[in-house]
């Protein structure tokens, strides 16, 4: 006889939804710029359970997911990371009530070496929680933790013996500080300012069409003889595809954890100066005229620009081969000892450029990973493994690039730092890695398919903002450590004194939205903010690196409080410091914990905002309707007016000047004199001005929600390096910068 078919699913309760949403970490709702709270749908909670491998098509199905997942914490001794405080005395542990008798041998390794054992009776561990699960009690017991313990990362094990029973678990304990790093105020920058810029941006009369690192020391020498700056600002410098339009953009990169070799200066690489090959090539006139035609382009060539230098370095690599590699040179051996240092996340890496460009040399028409042929896209197949070990110099190759960008930017770093700025280089961690690139390639497993990160509706995007790359799945990166977490952290401080975190609220909370969803339909999930504040804090202390949070947007009171207190930055742009009744702030009442900006790269410049230049691209690139234009060109007009309202009663303004904005339509030089004045005299820790407003550009970066429809991360700065000194306008924009740091105190030296 025929078996008995299996009884048709019961759809899960709306308390059992409920409850395995808030397990997975699934917030029941968020509350916009307005206080309007928008309450996440059942449909959403299921599509985002879904995509994370939560079966939520049955009552049973999902009440056992739910027991599974409550016995995963509470029946293991210790949690797969321990992250607590310097001077913490106690950790937790997990038992059920049956097993709570016996020792517990507590052990811990530290990251020094140093090895240190105690034995305790478990009854005398105190009681902190009990659950029940599944008929069992399970109990939380505090156990004795060495309040000695020095900052970093260390091994936990310990050891459960009743009897004849043993059991025994281990785990990455890592020690923090409370707060992340700050100068000492007699390190002259507590109150101080900085100028960002673009670096491929950079014009110069030797650069190859791209800024270079040469060309930041050039602007480092500019800007400490010149204006008494304590920083430079750049753009994200990660590795990315350099492929025009769709692969330009720093915050959609390849990878996080690398950089992108456009930005080295081939002709001061050692290798490139003593190959005759090499120097042949260059002084081609055919080479020396694209060269000049890159120079000399009005927007930044990437692809032409990449293809000439990895030409150049590829020749300078068979050079350091046949110099240095073959004969095991000191030089070679420190680049052997670097890559060993790197380890696996470099090796990943190169295997992923080589094989992209091995690829495509074949397959012309394949332009990203998950069209190579199956067997290349995973990172650990026989096919990979193959293709590492018959193409080795060509992966060792781009982990001789990244070498090479290490030495030019740590070089970068140090002039600032011997030419007076403080701070030297402020680098920026972006948010997004691109699903197409190195990073999801190599670490797929960490990331979740099925949904894309965004941002919900708000007066910005009122349909919401899809951003089209998958979030990380916080189980598993915890699972791991936060191995990746710290790595971003730590290789982005690296030879820089100053971090930005773009989308800070990732620490938090990440809006995310399901396949086959609008943005309108997503919702926000916890991120462990409670484990990663501490990881940030602590390498922000140990490589001495001040930590601004990038928190524009829909960020509550409560988070920005817990920002402050573990001592970051928040970021500050003039446009937005509004009371409720649209007057703009005087900036004497900007946080002192903060960082003021006059623009970002997605923000029209000071002279754009003026003009309405945004809103006229966004009408040009057909992201608006003329109505939009109309309306958004209307409500400019009534912040124009308010700015000049503040600005007449701060006394930045002449007498002379109207105060009507219909009566001074043109960006004038009292008005950018007078908002550089007004981002200056901010009571903001830091300030930033950017190199298009020093110059009174008109055009932003970045036109967000444009491709080819924009030239996005391509527009060059205003005068070459070798005109700054010169040019009337440039001196006359710098001597008013410089008056104005002098004025407001943050002028270094």
């Amino acid at each position: 006889m025929p078996e008995a078919s299996d009884p048709a699913p019961v759809p899960p309760s709306p308390a059992t939804l409920e409850r395995a949403a808030d397990l997975w970490g699934i917030l029941p709702e968020y509350e916009d710029v307005l206080g309007v709270r928008h309450p996440t749908s059942p449909e959403t909670q299921k599509a985002l359970l879904a995509a994370l491998g939560v079966p939520v098509h049955d009552e049973t199905a999902l009440q056992r997911a739910i027991q599974a997942r409550l016995l995963e914490q509470w029946d293991s001794l210790l949690p797969p990371v321990l992250v607590t405080l310097r001077g913490a005395s106690e950790f937790p542990i997990h038992l059920a009530a049956e097993q709570a008798t016996g020792w517990l041998v507590i052990a811990i390794e530290r990251e020094d070496g140093w090895r240190q054992q105690q034995r305790v009776p478990v009854a005398t561990l105190r009681e902190t929680a009990r659950i029940e699960i599944c008929g069992r009690t399970f109990l939380r017991l505090a156990a004795p933790l060495p309040g000695d313990l020095p900052l970093g990362y260390h091994e936990l094990r310990v050891v459960l013996r009743d009897g004849q029973r043993r059991r025994s678990a281990r785990t990455r304990l890592i020690v923090c500080p409370s707060r992340v790093y700050a100068p000492e105020k007699h390190d002259g920058h507590r109150r101080a300012a900085g100028l960002a810029v673009s670096l491929y941006a950079l014009r110069s009369s030797r650069n190859w069409g791209c800024g270079d690192f040469t060309d930041l020391e050039a602007l480092v020498d500019w800007l400490a003889e010149e204006t008494g700056v304590s920083f430079v600002g750049l753009n994200p410098l990660h590795a990315i595809a350099n492929r025009q339009p769709y692969n330009t953009s720093p915050y959609l990169p390849s990878s996080v954890y690398y950089r992108n070799p456009i930005y080295l200066d081939v002709e001061r690489v050692e290798d490139f100066q003593r190959s005759a090959r090499a120097q042949r090539w260059f002084r081609r006139p055919e080479v020396q005229e694209e060269i000049r035609q890159l120079r000399e382009a009005e927007f930044v060539e990437y692809e032409r620009v990449w293809g000439l230098k990895l030409r150049a370095l590829k020749l300078a690599f068979v050079e350091f081969l046949r110099r240095e590699w073959r004969r095991d040179t000191p030089r070679a051996r420190q680049f052997r000892d670097w890559c060993a240092a790197e380890g696996a996340m470099l090796e990943r890496f190169a295997v992923y450029c080589a094989l992209d460009e091995w690829i495509r040399a074949r397959h012309p028409g394949v332009w990203v990973w998950p069209d190579w042929p199956p067997a290349y896209r995973d990172p650990a197949s026989r096919a990979v493994r193959a293709f590492q070990k018959k193409h080795w110099r060509h992966v060792l190759f781009y982990c001789w690039l990244q070498w090479l960008i290490e030495q030019q930017l740590a070089a970068a770093h140090q002039h600032a730092l011997e030419r007076g700025l403080a701070l030297g280089l402020y680098h920026d961690l972006a948010l997004a890695t691109d699903r197409c690139g190195a990073d999801f390639w190599a670490y797929r497993s960490l990331y979740v398919s099925g949904c894309r990160v965004g941002a919900p509706p708000d007066d910005f995007s009122p349909s919401g903002q899809d951003w089209s790359f998958p979030p990380a799945d916080p189980d598993r990166l915890r699972r791991d450590g936060y191995r990746l977490f710290i790595q971003a952290i730590r290789k982005n401080c690296a030879h820089g004194g100053a971090l930005r975190l773009d989308h800070v609220m990732r620490l938090f909370r990440l809006y995310w939205i399901p396949e086959g969803h609008t943005a309108a339909e997503g919702a926000y999930l916890r991120q462990p903010h409670e484990e990663l504040l501490p990881i940030l804090a602590l390498e922000s202390v140990r490589n001495r690196v001040v930590i601004i949070g990038e928190d524009l947007g829909t960020v509550s009171p409560e988070i920005r409080a817990e920002l402050g207190r573990w001592g970051l930055l928040g970021y500050r742009v003039p446009y937005f410091e509004k009371h409720p009744d649209g007057r703009f702030r005087r900036p004497e009442h900007y946080p002192e914990q903060s960082l003021v900006c006059s623009t970002t790269h997605d923000l029209p410049t000071l002279a754009g905002f003026w003009l309405g230049r945004d809103i006229e691209a966004r009408r040009r690139a057909g992201l608006i309707e003329e109505e939009a234009a109309r309306r958004q060109m209307a409500e400019r007009e009534r912040d124009k007016q308010r700015l000049l309202d503040l600005l007449h009663e701060l006394g930045l303004l002449p007498e002379w000047f109207p105060r009507r904005a219909l009566l001074a339509p043109e960006f004038t030089g009292e008005l950018h004199n007078a908002l550089v004045g007004l981002v200056s005299l901010s009571a903001s820790r830091l300030m930033v001005l950017t190199i298009e407003d020093l110059f009174k550009e008109t055009e932003q970066q970045n036109l967000p929600a444009s491709t080819w429809q924009y030239p996005n991360w391509r527009r060059k700065v205003k005068f070459a390096l070798e005109e700054l000194r010169v040019a009337p306008f440039a001196r006359d924009c710098t001597r008013m910068f410089r008056t104005w740091l002098e004025r407001s105190g943050r002028r270094a030296g």
